[in-house]
């Protein structure tokens, strides 16, 4: 079960903070460049921890077991 007291962020939210346009955003997460969460109406949400992680130029954590696994 996933933590609900991690906060969620916009494609809009994320794209403010890369000073990219949302769309942007959209097509780095269907990329799997960045997860995102899927809300019951379908919009794209991402965690902000992993967001601050990729900001940093930090690998965020489940990136980096994803690509162990794939190995």
């Amino acid at each position: 079960m996933e933590s609900t007291s991690e906060r969620l962020l916009t494609p809009g939210e994320v794209a403010a903070l890369f000073r990219v346009d949302p769309k942007t955003v959209t097509r780095w997460a269907a990329a799997g460049r960045i997860s995102s969460i899927r809300t019951p109406g379908g919009h794209r949400r991402f965690r902000e921890s992993e967001v601050h992680a990729l900001l940093r130029g930090e690998e965020p954590v489940e990136s980096s077991v994803r690509s162990e696994l794939s190995r």
